[in-house]
């Protein structure tokens, strides 16, 4: 599994976000807001404006999937993929007594 190592933690995130939000108005659009912030928390614009973005959806500014959302959507698809796992083994081994079964009667 390809874990990415988060270099910044959730305080400096919900820092630097607050930090666009507050001065989003000095600047002419949110981007130049952010290109200024960006070098200040030591990150490239591109991750903060991931971070803005992604406080956006979260208060529901933006449209998308919010950060629980998605951890919940993840947990279910690995039930899923879980439960399809143990089926096919339940159906392998079904098939597998039922062959037996049968072989048993008939040897009588």
């Amino acid at each position: 599994m390809n874990k990415r190592l988060n270099k910044f933690s959730p305080e400096v995130r919900e820092r630097a976000v607050r930090m666009v939000q507050e001065h989003r108005g000095e600047y002419p659009s949110l981007w130049a807001a952010i290109e200024s912030i960006a070098p200040k928390i030591g990150c490239v614009p591109q991750t903060l404006n991931e971070w803005v973005k992604r406080d956006e959806v979260d208060n529901g500014q933006r449209e998308g999937l919010s950060t629980s959302e998605r951890e919940q959507l993840k947990a279910l698809q690995r039930e899923v993929k879980e439960l399809r796992r143990a089926n096919d083994i339940l159906k392998t081994a079904s098939a597998f007594f039922a062959q037996a079964e049968l072989d048993r009667r008939l040897k009588n």
